[in-house]
């Protein structure tokens, strides 16, 4: 049977009894036993994967693993997970009292989608979306605000885009959870016109990379 794998956690007790813990290179792995004839998709285990994954950050932070990954056994869990093993304690200690918040805003003007018929390599053409993507703004006095309230209540801020939207996500103490939702409320209430999606707390993810720190 496999296990579908929900989170790197650093103790044991951070996953059981919640879920299966999975010894993997003095790591744990949270896996959720699904038969092997059980679609991924399918909607009982998506909302059992869901809960359990709640419950999982209410007990202590971890690593979100993407879904739809799996293993069969230790052996298999340990192979995987051989090259980010390292890396991924450092980062389950360092941010061990953090959890991940993230707000995604409508922009001001969507970008103008480049068409695919005129690029002959599809490398030019995913070239062509990041850059379009890269011009994306939301209202600069919204921004302003955003920044103002939010970014001091985070020990980290990483900005992304999308064609037609912007995402911040804050690396946020657990005790300051309340703040950031309170403060999410008062943009709401400056900026009604505005339309953006504040959401969380949420497991590592954006912050779990090297390359993000």
């Amino acid at each position: 049977m496999r296990r579908l794998i929900v989170g790197v956690h650093l103790q044991r007790e951070d996953v059981e009894p919640i879920a299966e813990a999975i010894p993997a290179r003095g790591l744990f792995l949270s896996g959720v036993p699904a038969a092997d004839e059980q679609p991924l998709a399918d909607r009982d285990l998506l909302i059992r994967v869901a809960a359990i994954r709640a419950a999982l950050l209410e007990r202590a932070t971890f690593i979100a693993i993407r879904y739809g990954f799996a293993v069969t056994g230790a052996e298999e869990a340990e192979a995987k997970c051989a090259g980010r093993a390292d890396a991924w304690r450092a980062r389950l200690v360092a941010h061990r009292g953090e959890v991940e918040m993230t707000l995604k805003a409508g922009a001001a003007a969507p970008a103008d989608r480049p068409d695919r018929r005129e690029f002959s390599k599809g490398a030019d053409y995913l070239r062509a979306l990041r850059d379009a993507a890269h011009h994306i703004e939301v209202d600069p006095a919204f921004r302003v605000a955003l920044e103002r309230e939010l970014i001091p209540l985070a020990a980290r801020s990483r900005w992304s885009r999308d064609a037609a939207s912007l995402e911040l996500a804050l690396l946020v103490r657990r005790d300051a959870v309340d703040a950031v939702n309170a403060a999410g409320e008062r943009l709401r209430a400056s900026f009604p016109a505005v339309p953006f999606l504040l959401s969380g707390p949420w497991p590592l993810e954006v912050f779990a990379d090297d390359d993000h720190e």
